[in-house]
């Protein structure tokens, strides 16, 4: 009989440690498969971190001096808004801003 029992334990993935007792080996598998995907969070353009640094609101951005000179010294690496490039008369260099 015990050895009916041993085998029948190991039959449903069971690993016999003492007689009526079973120890189950871990599920496998993703546990979250069929449930949708959470969206990921947006990411901070350099930009966007420059004015939380300087703690401006859009209305102050022209007005600023200190981001007039980081986005000058930038303005081919970062993404700023055009419509501030253009109140300010910068022009970005094609062929410096990694674009194709």
């Amino acid at each position: 009989m015990l050895c009916h029992h041993f085998n029948r334990q190991l039959e449903f993935g069971g690993v016999p440690s003492r007689p009526g007792q079973t120890f189950m080996f871990r599920k496998r598998g993703n546990p979250n498969w069929g449930r949708p995907v959470l969206p990921a969070r947006a990411l901070a353009t350099a930009f966007e971190m420059r004015v939380s640094e300087l703690r401006l609101t859009v209305e102050s951005y022209v007005l600023s001096t200190e981001l007039r000179t980081w986005c000058e010294r930038n303005r081919n690496n970062f993404y700023i808004p055009e419509w501030l490039l253009d109140e300010w008369g910068f022009r970005v260099d094609a062929d410096r801003s990694g674009s194709a």
